[in-house]
């Protein structure tokens, strides 16, 4: 497989995640060493340092922990920051015995192609081309959330577990989340004529079901 260039920093959690990154990656990639990256300040401002220099890009596991390290990041680093999710993927990595604790597969366990896939859903050029990511003239936001049910509303969780499904994005995503991967995978038109389309069928397979 060709090493793809990428000016950004990568963030990943752990050693592992690391080892997998680097042999898809030609780019600077820092570990989080899982929760100590709370109190190690020296790591902080080297991520620091990227966020303002090149930007950084965050890919931690779709598991609960993973998104709390995401979201302290998100709140502790000022910068350009990209997030890039992996999808919902039940499994255990070879090198363990037993799979985590919600059974997810972590970023050392996921299929190469599904990670570079996951780039290029985020928006990220992984051509080498060093192409800039344009932004959506009409973009999705957080009313169209609520106005396609995903927020909000009696239902919105399961009709989010749905979407999120459906575009291979992990169920634990927040709304604001949603609104900015999606807006680099779809338009907004195609958002309602998707989300009609997975609902219709979604109440048609209940109906069935009863």
């Amino acid at each position: 497989m060709i090493i793809i260039h990428l000016k950004q920093a990568i963030i990943v959690e752990g050693k592992y995640d690391k080892i997998k990154l680097k042999s898809i990656f030609d780019a600077v990639i820092i570990q989080t060493d899982g929760f100590r990256i709370y109190k190690d300040k020296e790591k902080m401002a080297i991520i620091r340092h990227y966020a303002a220099a090149t930007g950084i890009i965050i890919l931690t596991d779709s598991d609960s922990a993973g998104f709390k390290i995401r979201n302290y990041l998100k709140g502790a680093v000022k910068g350009k920051i990209t997030n890039v999710y992996i999808p919902d993927i039940f499994g255990k990595e070879r090198r363990k015995n037993t799979p985590s604790k919600e059974g997810k597969l972590g970023v050392e366990g996921i299929d190469i192609n599904i990670i570079t896939e996951a780039f290029s859903r985020a928006g990220i050029d992984i051509s080498g081309e060093d192409a800039e990511y344009t932004p959506p003239e009409d973009p999705i936001t957080r009313m169209d959330m609520f106005e396609l049910g995903l927020s909000g509303g009696e239902g919105s969780s399961d009709k989010r577990r749905i979407l999120l499904k459906h575009f291979g994005l992990p169920e634990l995503l927040t709304t604001g989340g949603m609104v900015e991967i999606l807006n680099t995978m779809i338009t907004r038109e195609q958002l309602y004529n998707t989300a009609e389309d997975i609902f219709y069928a979604a109440e048609c397979e209940k109906t069935e079901e009863k």
